[in-house]
């Protein structure tokens, strides 16, 4: 009986240590594939467009059409809230 007891504990011991390495496994394949997974949607990005600088004549219209179109960006996720809050006191002076 004493080795029918101390076989299924190592058995035991061997199947516990076996799971928990396996999962550490998985974990560490998870973390690398969503690292990787980041990597490629950052590369997949398009690059921010270039925001239009003001016109030298500087009338009135062209600043509103220069407004507009920065609100434009913004709206298509081209701006951030604070690129496009930078460009628009430029605009404004």
């Amino acid at each position: 009986m004493p080795g029918l007891l101390r076989g299924v504990a190592r058995t035991a011991v061997i199947a516990g240590t076996a799971t928990t390495v396996s999962n550490r496994v998985s974990r560490r394949q998870a973390q690398r594939w969503a690292a990787q997974e980041e990597q490629q949607m950052a590369a997949a990005q398009p690059a921010p467009a270039p925001v239009p600088a003001a016109p030298q004549g500087g009338g009135e219209q062209s600043t509103i059409d220069q407004l507009k179109e920065l609100g434009q960006l913004k709206a298509q996720g081209i701006l951030t809230e604070e690129e496009f809050a930078a460009q628009k006191a430029k605009l404004l002076g």
